[in-house]
């Protein structure tokens, strides 16, 4: 156990001082991972199956000694998927570990050394020029314009469309500063760091904990004015915009009907709440469900399995949604809006979605950084653009302010 330690997002393993850390951490509780015992790449329509597969191989290889217990104990697998099957997705596990939950505070290592020594890490400002590059504004609402016909002629009835900029920096960007603004900056979203990828998702995909099951669903989207009154005024209009309560709905539809087959109950409130970020509004519905109590019960890449891609970053029907994505969009998607997260030696875990993110490159000169819009037939291309710009925010000010 650890005592009187600083954030998880501040710590640093003396033993590889140059590493990049492998991080999913909300506010003050999460998981930090340092060096690398194994990883593995994986790709194809049974991704999730081999990343099963390659786990519990590994987890054969361990003889594990565990004196805390509980959810995230133990030896873990940072796990970020692709968006697109035909993509690499990445899993690694960490050479050593450290957890927060509430009060609780533990340190996991593989090998035979003694405990770990753990040090401060605070990395100082060092703001980079950064250049941008992307997508023209006129082309991207053509292609939501698009999207809007295929939707009245009935082809399809909600897609996501993505949006990407691409950035040179003046010099090699730091992840660890950038995860650090926006886990102060956004502290009530999941700050994430895996092989590159990094951000700050509002939606949790999954949660698996002891049978119980939790998809955060956010859908239907309006940006903050900073005057709290106005905010006001402005998410009692989201809460009842048809255009945003329906996109909502196939999204909250689609967790509901995709985890169904695996669970005994599902709850489903029929009303969405308004979740208010720094930057942004969302309509959200949380949907939880209990697991199935079988000889052979689910685990969470079951659950990611039956989720991947929701409407809320694919659309809907999904493999017409997908059709259209692939035909509309213009650029692979990589790992954004895939899931990312972890899993445990009882193969419970927590995913969120990719969103609010960037893929840093090898050389750490470049970043393409994503956002993405829900596409129905109430869109406005205009608005969907504004739409854009404030959820690629995030990304922007802290690229810029590291």
């Amino acid at each position: 156990m650890l005592t009187d330690a600083p954030s998880l997002i501040d710590l640093n393993w003396q033993g590889a001082p140059q590493s990049e850390p492998l991080a999913w951490i909300k506010g003050e509780e999460g998981l930090i991972g340092f060096g690398e015992y194994a990883r593995i790449q994986v790709q194809g329509s049974d991704r999730f199956a081999q990343a099963r597969n390659w786990w519990q191989s590994k987890l054969r290889e361990f003889e594990i000694h565990n004196n805390v217990h509980g959810s995230g104990t133990g030896p873990i697998l940072f796990a970020s998927f692709s968006f697109d099957e035909s993509d690499p997705s990445y899993l690694v596990i960490p050479r050593v570990l450290v957890g927060r939950r509430g009060e609780k505070r533990w340190i996991t290592w593989i090998g035979d050394e003694v405990e770990p020594a753990l040090e401060r890490l605070d990395p100082k400002p060092d703001p980079r020029k950064i250049e941008w590059s992307g997508t023209n504004g006129d082309l991207w609402r053509d292609r939501v314009s698009d999207l809007i016909n295929r939707i009245k002629s009935g082809s399809v009835e909600k897609v996501v469309l993505a949006r990407s900029l691409d950035g040179i920096a003046s010099q090699p960007l730091d992840p660890r500063r950038i995860l650090k603004l926006l886990h102060q900056h956004y502290p009530t979203t999941w700050s994430f760091l895996h092989t590159g990828l990094i951000g700050a998702t509002p939606e949790l995909l999954v949660r698996l904990s002891k049978s119980m099951i939790t998809s955060r669903v956010l859908a239907g989207t309006i940006k903050r004015t900073g005057n709290d009154e106005r905010d006001l005024s402005l998410a009692a209009s989201l809460a009842r915009s048809s255009k945003d309560l329906e996109e909502h709905e196939y999204a909250v539809r689609s967790v509901a009907d995709a985890i169904s087959p695996i669970c005994s109950s599902i709850n489903a409130p029929e009303s969405p709440f308004v979740l208010h970020l720094a930057n942004v509004m969302h309509l959200g519905t949380d949907v939880t469900g209990v697991l199935n109590d079988s000889a052979n019960p689910p685990d969470i890449l079951d659950a990611l399995e039956r989720l991947h891609p929701s409407a809320a970053v694919c659309g809907t029907p999904r493999d017409k949604a997908q059709e259209a994505i692939e035909e509309v969009e213009g650029a692979m998607r990589g790992r954004y809006a895939g899931p990312v997260g972890w899993i445990d030696i009882r193969m419970d875990g927590e995913f969120g979605i990719a969103l609010r993110c960037g893929q840093i490159d090898e050389s750490k000169s470049k970043i393409r950084i994503y956002a993405g819009c829900g596409i129905v037939a109430g869109s406005d291309p205009s608005e969907e653009y504004a739409e854009s710009q404030a959820k690629l925010l995030p990304m922007r000010s802290a690229l810029a302010a590291h």
